[in-house]
């Protein structure tokens, strides 16, 4: 299933409606953070994502002239990418960049950070990691958030587990406090109880 995640408000108004991307900037006007956004590829390809990424963000962000990666989660890391009309250049830190983050250039505006979320990712925490990373509050690094959402999916299935498990000790108190009956007992069926014998006999 392709989920499509909204960007927040105003700035859905600055990125082309027919754009197919799964893409969440921070609000305009919000202190700076380390994070301006996140991006939900839907392959781990940078020739076939990055270029629709660029073209969306041009507009925003000034021209897009200079991409990096880690290349971590990026099997091929192309030199230079055609983006509708100019050509940006890629580049790729291994120790210098955090591996779950995109960090785009643009030399009339300045610089931003993308969180990337992981192509894989379950829909509900995609949408989770879409929502933390533009949270004017925010204050994660990119690997940080994953780290986060990763303990939060964790606890998802905790919770899914315990409920499940829970249903099945309910079931066994009604048991345990119906004196070991079935409480299925066809209507109308008595179930006699058999009191425990007196002391001394």
């Amino acid at each position: 299933m392709t989920a499509t995640i909204l960007l927040t408000p105003g700035v859905e108004d600055r990125i082309p409606s027919s754009s197919p991307l799964r893409l969440v900037l921070a609000p305009l006007g919000t202190a700076p953070a380390l994070i301006d956004g996140a991006w939900w590829p839907r392959s781990r390809d940078l020739t076939a994502e990055l270029p629709a990424l660029v073209e969306a963000l041009d507009p925003v962000w000034g021209r897009i002239t200079r991409v990096t990666v880690n290349p971590m989660f990026w099997p091929v890391v192309p030199r230079k990418l055609p983006v509708h009309g100019h050509v940006v250049h890629v580049g790729w830190f291994e120790a210098e960049q955090d591996p779950h983050k995109l960090l785009l250039l643009s030399y009339t505006v300045g610089r931003w950070d993308l969180l990337v979320i992981p192509p894989e990712t379950e829909p509900v925490i995609a949408a989770r990691l879409m929502a933390t990373a533009t949270d004017p509050s925010r204050s994660l690094t990119a690997s940080g958030l994953m780290h986060e959402a990763e303990a939060f999916g964790i606890a998802a299935e905790d919770i899914a587990a315990e409920e499940a498990a829970g249903s099945d000790s309910a079931r066994e108190a009604v048991w345990d406090s119906e004196g070991g009956h079935d409480s299925r007992t066809p209507a109308g069926a008595v179930v006699d109880h058999v009191p425990p014998p007196a002391e001394g006999m």
